[in-house]
């Protein structure tokens, strides 16, 4: 697998909304460049201007040099609501929003713990198994119900998230314990996993490699040590891994029909 090639900027781009997402971070790091540089010379001038002099002496009621800054303010202000709503608002809605179709889709639940990931596939049936709180232990991190229909498949695989690349992803993000945030910077993910929520989010990459998982939220003492692997797979590497994975658990008669990169 092809390796990152980390710079001085921005970690690389393997997603599809990646672009969009990077255009506007370094269009906001500009503009708040430009206020720092432009707010602190004016800042200078005004040291410089109206400094403590003899003759002179301060007028803050009729002040005209009060005039030229109070439209300058009126001016950021415009431009950073049209940031919101001409840039920040549409790609927050495509990658919010516009899900694909579960059908297109390879769907898997991620679950976070103090101070692990779980990722959690279904089967070939495409339905998940339940997950019974009584049944968590140090085996089944999530209480999986072997005994039910669909569960007898499932796939868990621990602090590794494998899919195929070029293939939409639907993740079901949830939490255990406390507040984690799963974090997939080359694919520009960051998102919050609450305890008694799940909450979806979806990606596609672009490229292979293996990148990592890191917890953005500090989520305890062990918070350094919680980090998982990403590994971006061609159709066919994922589906040989699949297929050994579901071996391993069924039997060498699991192995019968192929994946063919699809959604499990």
């Amino acid at each position: 697998m092809e390796q990152p090639q980390y710079g001085f900027w921005l970690p690389p781009n393997i997603s599809t909304h990646g672009a969009e997402i990077d255009n506007l971070i370094s269009t906001l790091h500009w503009f708040m460049a430009v206020l720092f540089i432009g707010w602190g010379l004016y800042l200078v001038y005004c040291l410089i201007r109206f400094r403590e002099r003899p003759g002179h002496e301060a007028d803050v009621t009729s002040a005209p040099h009060f005039v030229v800054p109070k439209y300058i303010e009126i001016g950021i202000i415009v431009i950073e609501a049209c940031l919101l709503i001409f840039f920040s608002a549409p790609i927050w809605a495509r990658v919010k929003q516009d899900f694909p179709k579960e059908s297109e889709a390879l769907i898997v639940k991620v679950t976070a713990e103090q101070f692990a990931w779980t990722i959690h596939y279904p089967g070939r049936d495409r339905k998940f198994g339940q997950l019974k709180n009584e049944l968590i232990d140090g085996t089944n991190p999530t209480g999986l119900d072997r005994n039910d229909p669909n569960g007898v498949d499932d796939i868990i695989s621990p602090n590794i998230l494998n899919i195929p690349v070029n293939q939409k992803v639907i993740v079901q993000l949830s939490a255990k314990d406390v507040i984690h945030s799963f974090s997939l910077p080359v694919m520009r993910v960051k998102q919050d996993a609450v305890p008694g929520m799940t909450i979806p989010l979806w990606f596609e990459a672009t490229q292979t490699g293996k990148f990592e998982i890191a917890c953005a939220q500090l989520c305890g003492v062990g918070h350094t040590q919680m980090r998982g692997f990403f590994n971006v797979m061609t159709s066919q590497e994922y589906d040989t891994w699949y297929n050994e994975e579901e071996k391993s658990l069924l039997g060498d008669a699991a192995t019968a029909t192929e994946p063919s990169g699809e959604n499990k």
